[in-house]
């Protein structure tokens, strides 16, 4: 890799408004370098960028280049994709007509990385989760950490806090094989399992571009819960929520409902101590266990771990609270694979049984979901109806497409029929702006909304909020 990429002086970002291309531009921003970048959508990420100085597009022409090039042409420039931004892209093409330099995104934070002891957060499920935990842990506990992630962290209400500390946590994506990208002093993996069908077209791809990742870091740290890590990888550091015999780490829980998880801490098979978290649901624990085991890896006193784990909060569309209309409880979450749908229909019990036991009202748990990309619809239509029809009344939206194409005709109705033939309380409803709509016939007092998907579903508050004022 080119370390002329971290002396460049200006970077451009083609689509940076997606959560991981604007953490990255954060952190240069942050280290001094001056930024552009182009997306079609303005957000939170991007509106943040130009308050700070960074040169924002909202259209992605031949043009924008043109005018950066010439704009800066006594600093030497890198422009950055992401997967995502198709090889048609008017700025791209521009790019490779011009023979300007083009750098995917992961080259880029693989250089960052480079500057710190570096803790990589991998995994198929959990890894923003993770890294905010971790992120969260290292900050209270020893004042020198930055962190580089795929969501919004509560700490630093930012994707990104990038100083000049000793360590960064980085949350790594493995979905466009780039995880092989990564060098850590400490690579960390949640889980293993089949996704990402556009790139990877079967377990085996998956499990061989993660040992890629495991052979480039330094020390390793698993989740021996997960079956698929534990009998492919080794590691003297694994964690457990089931087990304390045979791992470095384990936090196995005593207590768990909807406010938080009481359990019994272990290292290497000896009990340490009791531990009260504040954050319900057996899939958080585990992340939680990981950043608690690797800050422990790394040296950090295990009686600052414990006293500051009660600021501990999950990152945004983890679970989180929109808000309540006419006794309705909204939640969103980013959940768009069956087993993450699983864990939050899991979770969105825990709240409603609590809210049962305590009203005479019975509350119904409604999931809302958006499935995300045709290929996932078409390859998980069976795993997604089996999850999703244990809600006690389900809504499914039109698919979010994330750019792919649809030559196998996919819908939503396929994954609607088949939870009809198990649960018959679900509709297929085009769009938000319908749900919207009806939204005081299809929910009633006392629901728990659980609102799921990686799309554009979680404008649905706002969507909302403006058909009801």
């Amino acid at each position: 890799m080119d370390r002329e990429l971290i002396t460049a002086n200006h970077f451009h970002f083609i689509g940076v408004g997606g959560i991981g291309m604007s953490a990255i531009a954060m952190g240069l921003l942050q280290k001094g370098h001056s930024i552009s970048g182009s997306d079609l959508v303005k957000n939170n990420e991007t509106n943040k960028l130009e308050k700070l100085g960074a040169i924002i597009f909202d259209s992605q022409i031949g043009q924008n280049i043109k005018f950066i090039t010439s704009k800066f042409n006594n600093k030497s420039i890198n422009f950055v994709v992401s997967t995502a931004i198709k090889p048609e892209n008017e700025e791209l093409m521009y790019c490779r007509e011009k023979n300007l330099p083009v750098k995917h995104r992961s080259e880029i934070l693989a250089l960052l990385m480079q500057s710190y002891n570096s803790l990589a957060v991998a995994g198929s499920h959990g890894k923003t989760s993770t890294s905010t935990f971790l992120s969260t842990l290292l900050e209270l506990c020893t004042h020198n950490s930055s962190s580089i992630t795929g969501g919004i962290i509560p700490i630093y209400n930012s994707n990104c806090h990038l100083e000049d500390t000793k360590f960064l946590v980085a949350e790594v994506d493995e979905s466009d094989g780039t995880i092989i990208n990564y060098k850590s002093d400490i690579g960390i993996i949640n889980n293993i399992d089949f996704d990402h069908c556009d790139h990877f077209s079967d377990l085996g791809q998956i499990i061989s571009s993660f040992k890629d990742f495991a052979a480039n870091s330094k020390k390793l740290l698993i989740n021996f819960d997960c079956e698929i890590t534990r009998n492919n990888f080794y590691s003297e550091n694994q964690w457990s929520n089931i087990t304390p015999i045979n791992v470095a780490y384990a936090l196995i829980p005593t207590e768990i409902n909807k406010s938080h998880t009481i359990g019994r801490y272990y290292e290497n098979g000896n009990f340490i101590s009791s531990v009260n978290i504040p954050i319900p649901g057996l899939h958080n624990l585990s992340n939680i266990t990981a950043a608690i085991a690797a800050s422990r890896m790394i040296g950090v006193d295990f009686l600052e771990i414990k006293k500051n784990i009660k600021y501990l909060k999950l990152p945004k569309k983890r679970f989180e609270f929109r808000g309540q209309l006419d006794g309705r409880n909204l939640y969103d979450d980013y959940a768009h694979h069956p087993n993450e749908i699983k864990e939050t229909i899991k979770l969105g019990r825990l709240f409603v049984k609590q809210k049962n036991n305590n009203t005479l009202h019975k509350s119904r748990l409604i999931a809302i979901f958006q499935p995300h990309r045709y290929s996932r619809a078409k390859q998980f239509t069976k795993e997604f109806a089996e999850e999703l029809s244990k809600a006690d009344v389900i809504y499914i939206t039109s698919i979010y497409g994330a750019g792919e194409g649809n030559e196998d005709n996919i819908t939503s109705k396929i994954i609607t029929d088949l939870i009809y033939k198990q649960n018959k309380n679900v509709s297929y409803i085009n769009n938000y702006h319908e749900i919207s709509k009806n939204f005081y016939e299809l929910t009633q007092k006392g629901d728990l909304i659980l609102n799921m998907g990686a799309g554009d579903c979680h404008n649905f508050w706002s969507i909302l909020n403006e058909k009801n004022n």
